[in-house]
């Protein structure tokens, strides 16, 4: 690609072709067999008053936003706190975070890419929604729907603009491209006004959109408001 905009688009480990390292089952429905799946029981348990829809929603929501997030929330704020550890993760994303207990399906080949001044990085699945699970929950609906695949790529700043992300003109923005083998986690730059901050207290800065580079942590004052 060219121009100023667009940026580096990566597809990982010297991939530089769309979709030679996805083997999911690609076709034209929005929905994969499982989501239809599990749209379809969740339709029978509903007709059958099994299921409350908004229970539900505030349960698949929850997970989405809070649960799943905290595990990368944590591993990022012992990044912060710890730079050998942060090493390690840089590294070895998969192992680093094992560590702390996190592994498992979505989860089996990270890789950590840390945000500077003078880069920021940003994750898409421009296929379809691979996810790192593992330390970030269930994928957001923006992140699965094709106008966010398709934008990031093409034009990264835009997107971050969209997201209420402003970035000086002369910072790089280096777009990765998860696959079915690779998932990217983004190391976030530390809030400043931080110094002396329990890995406790560095968690709760933590976003899920900063660790998919779509936002920033929170600096010490939102968090305290």
């Amino acid at each position: 690609m060219s121009g100023p905009d667009h940026d580096d688009h990566h597809h990982g480990h010297g991939d530089h072709h769309h979709g030679h390292h996805h083997h999911h089952d690609h076709d034209h429905s929005e929905l994969s067999e499982t989501e239809l799946r599990v749209r379809a029981l969740e339709t029978v348990l509903t007709e059958k008053g099994y299921v409350d829809p908004a229970a539900l929603d505030l349960l698949i929501e929850t997970y989405e936003t809070k649960v799943g997030p905290r595990n990368g929330a944590r591993v990022i704020a012992r990044a912060w706190s710890d730079p050998a550890y942060r090493a390690r993760l840089l590294k070895d994303a998969t192992s680093a975070i094992a560590e702390l207990g996190y592994a498992g399906r979505q989860g089996e080949h990270i890789v950590a890419v840390e945000n500077t001044g003078q880069r920021h990085n940003m994750v898409v699945c421009t296929l379809c929604s691979c996810y790192p699970w593992s330390v970030l929950g269930l994928p957001p609906v923006w992140y699965k729907a094709a106008p966010y695949r398709s934008r990031a790529v093409i034009d990264p700043r835009g997107v971050l603009r969209d997201f209420g992300v402003e970035l000086p003109p002369e910072t790089e923005i280096r777009v990765w491209d998860s696959t079915a083998e690779i998932r990217y986690l983004v190391v976030p730059q530390r809030p400043a006004g931080t110094e002396g901050w329990s890995e406790e207290q560095l968690a709760e800065l933590v976003t899920r959109d900063s660790m998919i580079g779509t936002g920033f942590p929170k600096s010490p004052e939102q968090a305290a408001s």
